[in-house]
């Protein structure tokens, strides 16, 4: 297995996906979004790899459009 980094909210924002908390859980619970790992009590995280995939999806489905 390789080595997997675990994103806070923050880091998302640093990845450029800069979303309310709201609209994060609105589009997880439509599986339109990578899911959260505990990591805590009351602490979440997003899979690095998990989050690079769904950036690579939707420059795919951008350059799909402007063909």
């Amino acid at each position: 297995m390789s080595d997997q980094r675990l994103l806070s909210r923050e880091d998302l924002g640093n990845k450029g996906i800069r979303f309310s908390k709201t609209h994060l859980w609105r589009l997880m619970g439509c599986g339109r979004f990578p899911k959260t790992v505990p990591v805590g009590l009351k602490r979440r995280a997003w899979v690095e790899s998990e989050i690079d995939e769904w950036i690579r999806d939707r420059v795919a489905e951008r350059d799909r459009g402007a063909s």
